[in-house]
């Protein structure tokens, strides 16, 4: 195609290698052109936090990176979460701990759960109300959507064995 980039991504462990164009967002890329709907778009200028996606470990709007610059980084998506069936266990305590309604904003959320517990493996409430600040969401409150953030820590630290 004419005026197409080549791109690689490491795209939730998978390496993929695409032919863009200049003006093609990281979040249709992933969705469209890759399938991974579980990155949605909320309101297209980086405010909502439902695109968000991992690159490179740090936590970014995919509705405001360019595909172009996402090349040669590594991305984690909803989807890279999992490990077949066996869900991530922040995946999990949002289920458990009731912190999904109508779920639009649940992978962003979930996704700067990571970041975070990546970062602090043992944060406090005004830590993760912080680390998830850039996260709207219209359904829960947010109260079940800490506690499920407090929750994966615990689990987090029960599986490394810290407790």
């Amino acid at each position: 195609m004419v005026g197409t980039k080549r791109v690689r991504l490491r795209v939730n462990g998978d390496e993929r290698e695409l032919e863009v164009q200049p003006y093609e967002r990281l979040i249709d890329v992933l969705r469209y052109r890759l399938g991974l709907t579980g990155t949605k778009e909320g309101c297209s200028t980086g405010d909502c936090g439902a695109c968000s996606v991992l690159m490179d470990g740090k936590l970014v709007p995919s509705c405001l990176v360019l595909a172009l610059s996402a090349d040669g980084r590594d991305i984690v998506t909803i989807e890279g979460l999992s490990s077949g069936d066996e869900l991530h266990p922040i995946q999990q305590a949002f289920i458990e701990c009731g912190a999904v309604q109508c779920g639009f904003c649940t992978p962003g959320m979930i996704l700067a759960a990571k970041a975070l517990l990546d970062e602090n493996p043992n944060p406090t409430l005004e830590e993760i109300k912080q680390a998830l600040s850039g996260n709207l969401c219209r359904c829960t409150g947010y109260v079940k959507i800490f506690e499920a953030v407090q929750a994966a820590a615990a689990k987090l630290k029960l599986s490394c064995g810290e407790l």
